[in-house]
């Protein structure tokens, strides 16, 4: 709820999404400015969709829908940093020391669509809201089957003999 009605709000997953963004422009910066720059958003955003398949591997369905959470924070954090492009405001980091760039300035200004920037910052907002109502309800629905396929019985919690 937070997310939705305070864009700048940030959750106690930042500072692992920032670790993971930064760590994106360290792996792809072996690819080309372009892709070096885009590549904090791309890990940023495929950690959370590769720990998906790892947990489907594993049979961990309530982590798939954890990790469904994860990705809506890492999306709205997204969202806010492409809106954003045009007014450059947001303050940013830089690990590695030197100017700090904005990476969806130089992105979209390179694909000149710099002024689809709130447009595309609407559209990354509204997919972290459908990947929340994915953990939230297929999170909630694995609950009610546990709790639907809940047995006493098997705990040794009841005794139906005495």
């Amino acid at each position: 709820m937070r997310h939705l009605l305070n864009p700048s709000y940030t959750s106690i997953f930042k500072g692992l999404n920032l670790g993971v963004h930064e760590l994106g422009h360290f792996v792809f910066m072996f690819f080309g400015h372009f892709l070096h720059m885009a590549g904090g958003t791309i890990l940023q955003l495929a950690v959370p969709l590769g720990s998906v398949f790892m947990f489907l591997h594993q049979r961990d369905y309530f982590a798939i829908a954890i990790c469904f959470g994860w990705l809506s924070t890492n999306l709205y954090d997204v969202a806010v940093y492409v809106a954003d492009a045009r007014a450059l405001e947001l303050p940013l980091v830089s690990p590695f020391g030197g100017d700090a760039m904005h990476d969806w300035h130089y992105l979209l200004g390179e694909l000149n669509i710099l002024h689809w920037d709130i447009a595309l910052g609407k559209l990354c907002r509204f997919m972290g809201l459908l990947s929340m109502l994915i953990c939230l309800l297929y999170g909630g629905w694995l609950v009610y089957l546990m709790i639907r396929s809940f047995d006493l019985n098997k705990m040794g919690h009841l005794n139906t003999d005495e």
